[in-house]
């Protein structure tokens, strides 16, 4: 028997912003039955623990309200343990080890797409829809791809290449096909109370976008100063810190070399800073590894690709070389400037999302 949309029951993942807002509101235009769920995922006093009872947080009062106002149940889903453990502790190891982590890929990976995933599932529920701008498409031979969203300047794929290729069938992206700009403008033809509510930050749990401040207070570990080298590993003056610093950072570094000078690596193991050129931050070759691919090809030969090295650079084409079960080489046609391991490699062939690894 052939499933109608108002057979398929739909999780929306509700955050109290316009995004997820809209998301629900076109995901019931669709006919779909749905439902809306809201996360707790982190407190400063990190007593959340794992439980579906509601929550007072204002993210869920907000939700709730759109919720009620479209007709449809809400729920609240404290993750805060699972929240800590997969994403916090990730975060803090990663910069104690001279890394530049990405944590929105592991919350997609692990929580959203992870255990919300299983929540909507335990729900009742056979999709889970967000808020995010992207696009899942199926083809004429019933295989399913994650896209671009159709907004370059929201598209959000980069964050997303972690998700399981066996659930891209149950998830929906509806804002795929939309610009902010008309997000906003539903919502406030919807009188929505948050149409005009700013975006979020980049981190949801850190403010300001001070790193350094959030692993001092949250980590017991030390972070002392050590040595500025150069190029070639002599010692050029002093460093606040290993967690203070960021590849291809030129201001702030405290010394005055009387030639700009930018951070190139770091060693967490020697507790050193290394200080180069704009030049020196050019590289044309990277190593990936813990790699999700989201496409049947099985790379068993080189193969052309358009490779991002953090949210914002430009997709740059390179030769994608699967090296073993867990590993990709890349070397870009032209070097690329301030490869920082720890951010996530994202591939793709147009606007098609191949898949990913974590650069080393």
């Amino acid at each position: 028997m052939h499933m109608t949309n108002i057979d398929k029951k739909v999780l929306v993942a509700m955050s109290g912003g316009v995004d997820s807002a809209v998301a629900a509101l076109l995901i019931k235009k669709m006919g779909y039955s749905l439902g809306g769920i809201t996360m707790k995922v982190w407190s400063d006093t990190e007593t959340v623990v794992d439980d579906d009872a509601p929550i007072p947080d204002a993210n869920c009062v907000d939700a709730k309200k759109i919720a009620d106002a479209l007709g449809i149940p809400h729920y609240c889903l404290a993750l805060g343990d699972s929240f800590k453990e997969c994403v916090i502790n990730k975060f803090l190891e990663d910069y104690k080890n001279g890394l530049t982590p990405n944590p929105c890929v592991e919350c997609n990976r692990c929580i959203k797409f992870g255990k919300l995933f299983e929540s909507a599932s335990r729900l009742g529920y056979n999709y889970l829809a967000t808020g995010h701008y992207a696009k899942i498409e199926k083809d004429t031979y019933g295989n399913y791809y994650l896209k671009k969203a159709a907004d370059a300047n929201k598209d959000q794929s980069y964050f997303l290449w972690s998700i399981k290729k066996e659930l891209l069938p149950y998830i929906l992206f509806p804002l795929g096909e939309y610009t902010k700009p008309e997000i906003r403008e539903i919502a406030a033809e919807n009188n929505f109370s948050n149409a005009h509510r700013s975006d979020s930050q980049d981190i949801c749990f850190i403010k300001d976008g001070d790193y350094a401040s959030f692993i001092k207070s949250t980590c017991s570990c030390d972070f002392p100063c050590g040595s500025f080298t150069d190029i070639d590993g002599n010692v050029i003056g002093e460093h606040s810190g290993i967690i203070n610093y960021t590849v291809g950072q030129r201001k702030g570094l405290g010394v005055a070399f009387g030639k700009p000078m930018f951070v190139g690596s770091k060693n967490a193991k020697n507790n050193t800073v290394m200080l180069c050129t704009d030049e020196q931050l050019y590289k044309d070759m990277l190593t990936a590894t813990d790699i999700n691919l989201l496409v049947d090809e099985a790379f068993e030969s080189p193969i052309r690709l358009q490779a991002k090295i953090r949210y914002r650079h430009t997709p740059a084409t390179a030769t994608v070389t699967r090296t073993d079960e867990n590993t990709l080489s890349v070397k870009f046609d032209l070097p690329q400037r301030a490869i920082a391991p720890g951010q996530s490699l994202v591939l793709y062939d147009g606007d098609r999302v191949v898949g990913g690894g974590i650069i080393q």
